[in-house]
């Protein structure tokens, strides 16, 4: 029997993959659980719907990280900090820079940005995933 999956199967296949499996697995274990469908002419042609309705919103989404990635890039995030003997007490957290950036209207999430703690004064880049594979430098200074 040849199923499409719905979801991932360790071990079987990943979404949208069409493999051939044993009809007892098939039958009473893949899409009892709603893990995957009987491959049919119906269901092939509502899986390359999907495909395209996918490649589309990746393409929207992509869209819209290269347009806040060139936003960031042009904002230097300022954090005042106490210093000791010229020596930064504490360090600043992706918490933090999480919390600006929400102050100036970007609403990112912290495990988006690079986990790099800063414990000196000064200009310091931290990398933030927008999407996928795309990457934004964001400048981070530290001052008295």
């Amino acid at each position: 029997m040849q199923v499409i999956f719905l979801k991932d199967v360790k071990g079987q296949g990943k979404k949208g993959e069409i493999k051939e499996v044993s009809d007892g697995y098939g039958m009473n274990f893949l899409i009892k659980k709603g893990l995957a469908i009987k491959k049919t002419e119906g269901s092939l042609n509502k899986l390359n719907k999907q495909k395209e309705k996918d490649k589309e919103i990746d393409l929207e989404n992509r869209k819209d990280a290269e347009e806040l990635k060139k936003k960031l890039e042009n904002i230097t995030l300022k954090f005042k900090v106490k210093t000791t003997n010229g020596k930064m007490f504490g360090s600043i957290s992706t918490k933090q820079i999480k919390e600006e950036l929400l102050k100036l209207g970007y609403n990112i999430d912290k495990k988006q940005i690079e986990n790099q703690l800063i414990n000196s004064l000064g200009m310091h880049i931290i990398k933030v995933t927008l999407y996928k594979d795309i990457v934004c430098n964001l400048k981070v200074h530290t001052e008295e």
